[in-house]
């Protein structure tokens, strides 16, 4: 029987000092909730259901468009139980078992949700919850069981006893129900130490209806550590970078000192791609075999083939390095810098909306900005594309193997043709023709005597 799952996520987050809800912090490039939402489609959930509270309309707008996803509203803040009921007007006619995970828990692994659901069923009971043993038990509930076993009950840290506080057994709040919990929900009280309504006062509710509750145990206590500050951000952040350096050299990636390393879940990679201490790649960059990248290199959504280098402290985005083609050290390719097969940018070079024919050299200290550059051709070093001019942009096309000198400026809109020439210092504003050399600069003259007289006047 298919399940639905709901996703606490209404707390206020205060100790993240943000005036982003806590929720959406990001976590290697996504939402921290996301992380949840996405745990419970893997699970095989039929609906999903996120109750928010702060910043309710920021959470809806960044996940609009998922299908089967719905938000409801904690208005105020009484309790987890509470914030449970609001899931009801949209799952009260849902038949199967229903899933409630915490929305700051983004390690919650897809087989613990199946595995509650699954024990729940296999054991005929009313409700099951994940339990798990920690060495310092501090602020979580405590779990209470009879001389067979039996869950009885679960004590807050607020309302324990000092022996309870010895338990080490504790409830990290991942539960499922079967569909009596809306009725039940409605006996839960609030009479303890905090005043509000508790969600694990259901298992005593469940017993009195005659009903059994099951438990799992989870032996990776890593995939329940909770997000309540930047520091706990920040250790999650570390146990899911772990994962994905492991997973990634398991496909045979090299890292060197992976521990610097920091890469998105979004990223690809293949293998005997080579990674420098520093690197950071994000969003959807994708790097083909063999890729080197660099020390300190920052990609982002950018596509490098097989073969392709970049060297270190380069920023590339939403670019497109071919085989055989390498930028850096230094260099920035912005959007849709595009370089083709063997082409080659090196330090200082900064490309935008521009396209590098084959075997193609900016070699340094040059600016190409909505520029096409045919293939074997040299830009040297010091060569701008003027392509602005204060209020649109204008394109500069350059042709097969072009030879722009030093210190060049090309003034857009303009065409160097095929096997052109243009002399060091130029400013071109005309286009060249195919062979033809251009040279746009005063001619030199040389005054003879001029120093010697300069200084006589300053005697």
């Amino acid at each position: 029987m298919a399940h639905a799952v709901v996703i606490l996520a209404a707390g206020l987050g205060t100790r993240m000092k943000s005036k982003l809800p806590k929720v959406l912090h990001p976590l290697l490039g996504k939402p921290l909730v996301g992380y949840c939402i996405d745990t419970a489609f893997a699970s095989g959930a039929e609906k999903v259901v996120v109750v928010v509270g702060h910043g309710a309309e920021q959470v809806r707008q960044t996940f609009e468009g998922y299908p089967n996803l719905s938000f409801v509203v904690q208005e105020q803040q009484l309790g987890t139980a509470h914030a449970l009921a609001q899931a009801q007007p949209v799952l009260a006619d849902f038949p199967g078992p229903i899933v409630v995970t915490q929305g700051d828990t983004p390690l919650t692994r897809v087989e613990t949700l199946t595995g509650l659901v699954s024990t729940m069923q296999n054991q005929g009971a009313g409700m099951a919850l994940l339990t798990m043993r920690l060495e310092d038990p501090t602020g979580y509930g405590r779990i209470l069981r009879d001389e067979q076993g039996q869950i009885l009950g679960n004590v807050e840290q607020k309302d324990a006893t000092p022996e309870q506080h010895a338990i080490q057994e504790i409830n990290p709040g991942v539960y499922c129900f079967d569909a009596s919990l809306w009725e039940k929900l409605k006996l839960v009280n609030n009479q303890n130490a905090a005043g509000e309504y508790y969600l694990p006062d259901l298992i005593r509710i469940y017993r009195e209806a005659g009903q059994k509750v099951a438990s799992i145990e989870s032996k990776d206590t890593g995939e329940l550590l909770g997000v309540n500050s930047r520091a706990q951000l920040a250790q999650v952040e570390q146990v899911l970078l772990e994962r994905l350096r492991s997973h990634w050299m398991a496909q045979g990636v090299r890292m060197i000192q992976p521990e610097t390393i920091y890469i998105e879940p979004s990223v690809e990679l293949a293998p005997d791609v080579t990674l420098w201490p520093g690197v950071i790649l994000r969003g959807s960059t994708r790097l083909g075999e063999g890729v080197e990248i660099g020390a300190y290199a920052v990609l982002t959504d950018t596509v490098v083939e097989a073969g392709g280098k970049i060297k270190s402290h380069t920023v590339c985005e939403e670019a497109y390095v071919s085989s055989g083609a390498d930028a850096g050290p230094f260099a920035r390719l912005r959007p849709k810098a595009h370089l083709e097969e063997g082409a080659h940018v090196g330090n200082f070079v900064e490309l935008k909306n521009a396209r590098l024919g084959k075997r193609a050299k900016a070699g340094h200290l040059a600016y190409l900005g909505d520029a096409e550059v045919g293939e074997e051709s040299n830009i040297g070093a010091g060569v701008i594309t003027a392509n602005y001019d204060g209020q649109r942009k204008h394109k500069t096309t350059i042709g097969k193997r072009v030879f722009v000198g030093s210190n060049s400026v090309l003034i857009a809109p303009v065409t160097l043709a095929d096997d052109a020439f243009v002399a060091g210092g130029s400013g071109i504003n005309q286009d060249v023709p195919e062979g033809a050399l251009a040279i746009a600069r005063e001619r030199q003259r040389n005054i003879e005597g001029y120093v010697k007289r300069k200084r006589g006047q300053h005697q």
